[in-house]
């Protein structure tokens, strides 16, 4: 069964970037290495600091919607509520062979 991933990057600055991926070790590391996206690209969005899990495609994508509607006031608070410290979530992460 696959899995689905709401997920939101950041800059240093704190520019934010969500998105929804079935992948999210292959997705996180596109961001990281300036693939698959101009903006993160442009901006150098590079920390994963968000991430939800679901089985289902549309509540994934409904959820990606969701977040995207949201004020940056909201997702901030999003953010600080599961990571207060905005550690890069993937910091542990390697990177495929």
């Amino acid at each position: 069964m696959k899995h689905y991933y709401v997920y939101i990057m950041s800059s240093r600055s704190k520019t934010l970037y969500t998105g929804v991926t079935n992948n999210l070790i292959r997705r996180v590391l596109e961001h990281k290495q300036g693939v698959g996206s101009q903006f993160t690209r442009k901006y150098r969005i590079t920390r994963l600091v968000h991430f939800e899990e679901t089985r289902d495609v549309h509540a994934a994508l409904t959820r990606e919607k969701q977040i995207k509607s949201w004020t940056r006031a909201k997702k901030l608070q999003l953010i600080d509520a599961g990571n207060p410290g905005w550690k890069d979530l993937s910091t542990d992460w390697e990177t495929p062979a």
